[in-house]
């Protein structure tokens, strides 16, 4: 009787043992392809990002900001950050009642103000325009001058036409 406690008892510790390592071997396998999976989600996410790195790179291309020749031409003026002060200005041409002078059309829902400003280098920007309801864009030429006064001239201008 003694002895077959001890065969039993054998038996069931390896089934037991068998058990855990056929659980342990798929619980291995399981880890290996999530690793293999997250490796292969981060090799992508490092593609990914690499692109938009490059995507930004390609946009800021006319920018002032990274135009340092361009910005030699503000180098006098002890300014910290020209675009900055150019946006501003630029912006404070919405203060006037009525539509920005700055826009030659005249608001149908609203008056035409300026939203978004891109300062392309130490000659020209580009604006966008809207009432709300209509919005356009407009190429503009400005001047700094020493005085840090700044003169807008519209080059162009473009009113998109609403699709409905």
């Amino acid at each position: 009787m003694k002895s077959k406690i001890f065969l039993y008892l054998f038996v069931f510790s390896a089934l037991i043992a068998l058990y855990l390592f056929v659980s342990s071997n798929n619980f291995q396998k399981e880890m290996d392809s999530d690793i293999e999976g997250l490796q292969n989600e981060i090799t992508s996410l490092k593609d990914s990002l690499q692109k938009s790195q490059l995507k930004i790179l390609d946009i800021q291309y006319f920018s002032l900001e990274n135009n340092d020749d361009a910005l030699a031409y503000y180098d006098h003026l002890n300014l910290q950050d020209p675009v900055r002060y150019i946006e501003d200005k630029l912006l404070e041409t919405n203060e006037q009642k009525g539509n920005n002078p700055l826009v030659p059309y005249d608001g149908m829902e609203s008056d035409f103000k300026i939203n978004k400003i891109k300062v392309l280098n130490h000659k020209w920007l580009l604006a966008d325009f809207s009432d709300g309801k209509y919005w356009g864009d407009l190429v503009i030429k400005y001047e700094l001058k020493d005085d840090l006064s700044v003169d807008f001239t519209l080059l162009d201008h473009l009113l998109y036409t609403r699709s409905n």
